[in-house]
């Protein structure tokens, strides 16, 4: 290995020393024109501070269409009047049957008011409200019929008078037997073709094919093969041998088990059963059966 270091060593010496030294190239420095001539900068001009005038306040006249500020009237605290009205409507034609009646004497409102239900019943609500609350009472009069629900008072309404019928003269439609048929001639017999052999056609002659010459190709050279040198024999290094340790041996110790003395208990028997009285239920009493 350190032979092989040496020669690359002593190669890379030799190609330096075969390339010719060249002399760094010399530039001259760069001429730059004379820079302009500095200009002073003129001094800031004296500003007179502005002179401070009051500015007015401007003066807005009124709208003409400003409307006044009214006070708000002070609310009126009136005490209930007593009252009372009544309506009754019943329209047998439109089936319309209902009426009402309230009256009030300024504390207490009570009254009543019915109407006609779909199933044929008449309801009935009495009523009655004060500071303590309002309270009704419900009645029905009739009975319900879901089935068919008809007024007692339906009107019978008069059948329309509709226009006799026109006697207008029925169509005469002819029967199916009365058409003709119509009678169809048979096909004709058309003679059949005889059909020959089929024709036997020449096959085609084609010309054939130009033989071409086949082109000569030159012989590959035969080119040397490069002679490499010799792949340098370095001698494999010696390392020195692996020294022998003593093995460990990883057996457990041999340890005697504990022998343990086993307790003693008590036997079962050993300890007195309490003697608990049997507890003294009342008999049942006597209970002597009714007699129907």
């Amino acid at each position: 290995m350190n032979k092989f270091v040496v020669l690359a060593t002593l190669f890379a010496a030799t190609i330096a020393a075969e390339l010719p030294a060249y002399s760094k190239p010399s530039y001259p420095a760069p001429a730059y024109p004379a820079a302009a001539a500095a200009y002073p900068t003129p001094a800031p001009a004296a500003y007179t501070t502005k002179a401070a005038y009051p500015t007015p306040a401007p003066a807005y006249s009124k709208a003409s269409n400003e409307q006044p500020a009214y006070s708000k009237p002070a609310e009126e605290d009136h005490p209930p009047m007593p009252f009372s009205f009544a309506y009754e409507v019943k329209d047998d034609p439109t089936y319309q049957d209902f009426s009402h009646n309230e009256n009030s004497d300024g504390k207490v409102i009570s009254g009543s008011y019915r109407v006609s239900l779909p199933d044929g019943r008449i309801q009935i609500v009495s009523y009655k409200a004060d500071e303590k609350g309002y309270v009704a009472d419900v009645k029905y009069e009739g009975e319900a019929k879901y089935d068919e629900y008809k007024p007692a008072s339906a009107p019978a309404y008069p059948k329309s008078a509709s226009p006799v019928e026109s006697a207008y003269p029925k169509p005469s439609y002819q029967t199916e037997d009365s058409y003709s048929k119509p009678i169809y001639t048979t096909e004709k017999a058309y003679p059949k073709p005889t059909t020959t052999e089929k024709p036997a056609y020449p096959k085609p002659a084609y010309p054939a094919e130009p033989a071409y010459p086949k082109p000569s190709y030159t012989v590959e050279p035969a080119y040397p093969k490069p002679a490499y040198p010799a792949e340098l024999a370095s001698p494999k290094p010696a390392y020195p041998t692996e020294p022998a340790y003593p093995k460990v041996s990883n057996s457990k110790p041999a340890y005697s088990e504990a022998v343990y003395p086993k307790p003693s208990y008590p036997s079962e028997s050993a300890y007195p059963k309490p003697a608990y009285p049997k507890p003294a239920y009342p008999s049942e009493p006597a209970y002597q059966k009714p007699t129907y």
